[in-house]
């Protein structure tokens, strides 16, 4: 087997890792927004339109965020701010306002085949 055959191999567990790991977290967000550049599940959303005079632009800050990257060393990260064209983006809510996700921590840990982190009350 050739080095360009072990690299296929070890991209393609890491995509099928992140896929995995993509349906694992999915429930556990409010908003999928989709980009040219990535896709990411966040919990809150807040979106500013700057008027230009040949389209519009958005600014979009993202808290609890879970990013579509399979070369990040973690994919959930605090807080991140795009910049996009309006033609660029499109936001899915994926549940209503106060909806409780469909997904806990422990059944996610279970569902991605590790063991749960102990809370601070077993402990």
């Amino acid at each position: 087997m050739s080095h360009l055959d072990d690299l296929d191999e070890y991209e393609a567990e890491l995509e099928l890792r992140l896929k995995k790991e993509y349906q694992a977290v999915f429930g556990l967000f409010r908003y999928c927004v989709l980009t040219p550049d990535a896709t990411y599940l966040c919990n809150k959303l807040e979106r500013t339109v700057a008027p230009q005079a040949a389209y519009p632009y958005f600014n979009l800050r993202l808290e609890d965020v879970w990013v579509w990257d399979k070369n990040r060393p973690t994919r959930m990260i605090p807080r991140t701010e795009i910049f996009v064209i309006s033609g660029d983006v499109t936001i899915e809510e994926l549940r209503g306002e106060g909806d409780e996700p469909v997904l806990t921590a422990e059944a996610l840990a279970e569902r991605l085949g590790e063991p749960p982190t102990p809370r601070d009350e077993d402990t």
